[in-house]
C-alpha cells in the first residue's frame, strides 16, 4: 500500500505539466461568461488541456490563491487589489483582457432628482454608490467628477454590491450609482432610476480595460506552452462572444451557454442588454492599466506603483493574433463600437 502511494507520488510529480488539472477562477459576469464558453464548446479539450472553473465573488479574493498556484489564473475586475499584488512581488501578472471600452455602464440617478442633478457638478455633496473601495467604479467616477474640478471627497461614496444598489436608491440610501448591466435596465424598467452619464464619455485615455485574465507568472514560466494554448482557447471563446455581442448568428447559441452556466437567469433580458466590448485579441490598453494605477496611487489606495512590464505580459495576446489570424466580424452590418 505504501509502495502504491509512493509511486503514485512520484508519478504526479514526474507528470507533465499539461496533464495536470488547471484551475480558473472566474466572476460569473457577462463578460465572465466567455470562459464558460471555452468550456462548453470544448475548446479547452481541443488543446489538451484539463481545465476545471471556479466561481469567485470578485478578482481581489482570488489573487491570495493565485500566488500561492492554488488557481493558476482568474479573471475578473481589474482594481487596487492586483496593483498592491504586483507591488508587493507577488507572481501575478494580467495576460489577456476580458472586458474594455464600450463598456456600457451607467451612473444612474435617482428618478425624483431627475431634475436637480443635471451636471457632474451637481453631485457635489451627493451620496452616490459605488462597487467597493480599490475599484473600477472609483475610477469612473472620478473621471466624471474631475470634469468639473471636482474629486471623490466631494461626494459621499457608498460601497455596495451592483446587486445592492436598486435597494439602497429606492428607500433613499442613494442619490446616484455607478451600475452595470443588468442592473442598470432592472433599475430603468422598475422606475427607480434613470440612465444619466456614460462614463466612456469622461474617460481618458481610452478604450479603459476593466476586466481582465491574471496568471501566476511562476506557473506560466514553468509552463509556457500550457499556458500558451490555455489562453490561445480562451481568446477562442473571446471570439466567439465578440461575435455575439455584435448580434451574429452565434448569438442565441452564446445566450444558451449563460444561462446553462447561470450567467444570468433571464434569456430576454440577457439577449436586450448591452454587453462590455473587449479585444478580440485579448490585447489591454497599456496606457489605460497605467492610468488606473496612477489614480490608485493618487487616492492613497495603492502604496507604491509598478513598472508596465510586471504589470501586463503582451506575448500572450501576440500568441492569439499569430495563432487566430485577424478578427473576421460575420455581423457586417453592426453599428456597434468595441469587439473588432
Amino acid at each position: 500500500m505504501r509502495v502504491s502511494f509512493a509511486l503514485a507520488v512520484l508519478c504526479a510529480l514526474v507528470a507533465p505539466a499539461s496533464a495536470r488539472k488547471i484551475t480558473v477562477a472566474v466572476v460569473p459576469s457577462v463578460p465572465g461568461g466567455a470562459t464558460y464558453v471555452a468550456l462548453d464548446k470544448g475548446y479547452f479539450r481541443d488543446a489538451g488541456l484539463d481545465v476545471d472553473i471556479e466561481r469567485i465573488d470578485s478578482l481581489g479574493k482570488a489573487v491570495a490563491f493565485l500566488a500561492t498556484n492554488q488557481v493558476q489564473v482568474a479573471q475578473g475586475g481589474i482594481n487596487a487589489g492586483f496593483y498592491n499584488s504586483v507591488a508587493q512581488g507577488l507572481p501575478v501578472a494580467l495576460a489577456l483582457e476580458s472586458g474594455s471600452s464600450p463598456t456600457y455602464h451607467q451612473i444612474v440617478v435617482r428618478t425624483d432628482l431627475k431634475g436637480q442633478i443635471r451636471t457632474p457638478a451637481d453631485l457635489k455633496g451627493r451620496t452616490v454608490g459605488l462597487s467597493s473601495a480599490g475599484s473600477s467604479s472609483m475610477y469612473e467616477v472620478a473621471s466624471v467628477l474631475a470634469s468639473a474640478k471636482l474629486s471623490l471627497k466631494d461626494i459621499e461614496a457608498k460601497n455596495l454590491s451592483f446587486a445592492q444598489m436598486a435597494a439602497a436608491m429606492s428607500n433613499g440610501a442613494l442619490d446616484a450609482a455607478m451600475e452595470v448591466a443588468p442592473f442598470t435596465e432592472r433599475m430603468i424598467e422598475q422606475k427607480i432610476g434613470v440612465p444619466w452619464i456614460d462614463p466612456d464619455d469622461y474617460i481618458q485615455p481610452l478604450p479603459m480595460t476593466s476586466v481582465g485574465y491574471i496568471v501566476n507568472t511562476d506557473w506560466a514560466q514553468q509552463n509556457r506552452d500550457t499556458t500558451r494554448k490555455l489562453f490561445i482557447a480562451l481568446a477562442r471563446a473571446g471570439r466567439d462572444y465578440c461575435q455575439a455581442y455584435h448580434h451574429g448568428p452565434n448569438r442565441a447559441e452564446i445566450i444558451d451557454i449563460f444561462l446553462k452556466y447561470r450567467i444570468g437567469t433571464d434569456r430576454e433580458l440577457l439577449d436586450r442588454m448591452a454587453w462590455q466590448s473587449r479585444n478580440p485579441n485579448g490585447a489591454f490598453n497599456v496606457a489605460s492599466i497605467v492610468d488606473m494605477q496612477a489614480f490608485f496611487q493618487r487616492e492613497g489606495v495603492i502604496g507604491k506603483t509598478s513598472p508596465t512590464d510586471k504589470l501586463v505580459d503582451p506575448s500572450y495576446a501576440a500568441d492569439v493574433a499569430k495563432e487566430l489570424g485577424p478578427f473576421d466580424l460575420v455581423n457586417k452590418v453592426s453599428t456597434l463600437k468595441g469587439c473588432r
